[in-house]
């Protein structure tokens, strides 16, 4: 039933041209174009602790793999370089695993990248707790890092050990002590909510803290578990497993109200900015990327690719083959780059009225009409916003489709280094 109506609703809105499906990349051809503007994002895989919920693409830390993947990731660079030239670096996103456990090597590939490119945006990077030391934040400055994010998770002791994290809760103090000496122009704090029989007192108690730590956005996001992630193996999981939809209207609402009162201001369905900085941490709305690493997926114009998810396939493709490692494809129409870029505006809880008047699509209108009438929308000056009822079913509507399109892909991704084709 599900599959039915996911495929009534893709015809609907971007026509039976479109085809979901990514397919094994045969020949590099659709990198011969030129480009003048990009944003980067380099995947480092490495974690010393395996997160038991993560979805994302990664292993265990092992020195012994980190000179071969950072020789990798330096060609795959060179090979860009070659097509692309001197292209302008709009941002550059760095996510894992955890990027600071190899700190040092990273240093080299940003170096790298400022040598070969012209880099004009932001430089964000995800780290975690335990690897906030002086030495790592010094280095992080020095390459041009403006935002940071740390996966905090929670300050309850007992749903931190539940993730299998290595800190307590005055490491997590301590480390927001030696941040604020760095001056990062915004630092983001993720935290995850509904855990097994979390209450809303723990749930608000989570939000204090992270409020009172003085940051300039927190993020939060509920725990949802894949089932190729340790806990979905365990628990046999075949599909992605969601909260009870009551308590989950329930915390979110808590969540939304929770910042409204202390003048937060919305800034995506999950995340939440003071209103007193201008500048937004975010991972996911960049419009056009070229991703580095294994499993890294880009995304151009008309298409959307990822690498191949073994370090070693990617390793061996680079440094023996002197061919970029990408692994699968899927075409995307000019109807869906449209959708594609409706979806993230959503996710982004408004939209600029005059973004929308560059669009012709009146499905595209219908819709936001119909958000309105539903009382899940409102107009406000030039833009059309969503409502807390609106963002909270937004996010709904990703964990249905989106979260299920990555499912699919990672699964085989994870089994298959060049997969011949994956329906999504």
């Amino acid at each position: 039933m599900k599959n039915i109506l996911t495929k009534l609703v893709r015809d609907f809105l971007v026509g039976k041209k479109q085809k979901f499906v990514f397919s094994k990349t045969e020949n590099q051809e659709f990198l011969n174009r030129e480009l003048k503007l990009i944003n980067l994002y380099i995947h480092i895989p490495f974690c010393k602790t395996l997160c038991p919920y993560c979805p994302y693409n990664r292993v265990k830390y092992e020195k012994k793999l980190i000179p071969d993947y950072f020789n990798a990731l330096s060609k795959e660079i060179d090979l860009y370089f070659n097509k692309f030239g001197k292209i302008k670096i709009d941002s550059i996103y760095i996510g894992g695993g955890t990027p600071t456990n190899a700190i040092d090597e990273l240093v080299t590939i940003i170096e790298k990248i400022k040598n070969l490119f012209d880099v004009v945006g932001d430089i964000a990077i995800e780290t975690t707790v335990s690897d906030i030391n002086d030495d790592n934040l010094s280095k992080l400055k020095k390459i041009g890092v403006n935002m940071l994010s740390v996966g905090v998770q929670s300050f309850n002791q007992k749903y931190i050990d539940f993730l299998g994290r290595k800190y307590s809760v005055s490491d997590i103090n301590l480390a927001f002590e030696k941040i604020k000496k760095f001056n990062f122009e915004t630092v983001n704090i993720d935290l995850i909510f509904l855990y097994p029989n979390q209450k809303k007192e723990e749930l608000l108690s989570d939000l204090n803290s992270a409020k009172n730590l003085g940051v300039n956005q927190i993020t939060t996001y509920p725990l949802f578990t894949f089932p190729y992630s340790t806990i979905g193996n365990y628990m046999k999981i075949k599909k992605i497993v969601m909260p009870k939809l009551l308590k989950r209207g329930v915390f979110y609402k808590t969540i939304y109200n929770y910042f409204k009162e202390n003048q937060y201001k919305m800034v995506s369905v999950w995340s939440f900015k003071n209103s007193f900085i201008d500048q937004k941490y975010s991972s996911v709305t960049r419009d056009r990327y070229i991703g580095f690493g294994a499993g890294a997926g880009s995304r151009l114009n008309d298409i959307f690719y990822f690498n191949t998810f073994s370090i070693k396939d990617y390793v061996n493709t680079l440094l023996k083959k002197n061919r970029l490692p990408i692994a699968i494809d899927m075409k995307i129409t000019p109807t869906l780059s449209k959708y594609y870029w409706f979806y993230w505006r959503l996710y982004e809880t408004k939209i600029l009225d005059s973004e929308l008047n560059s669009f012709s699509d009146w499905k595209i209108r219908a819709i936001l009409k119909m958000l309105i009438k539903l009382k899940l929308a409102k107009k406000e000056s030039d833009y059309t916003v969503l409502t807390e009822k609106g963002s909270f079913w937004i996010h709904l509507a990703q964990n249905y489709f989106v979260l299920d399109y990555i499912n699919r892909v990672w699964s085989v991704m994870k089994k298959e280094a060049f997969p011949e084709k994956i329906d999504i």
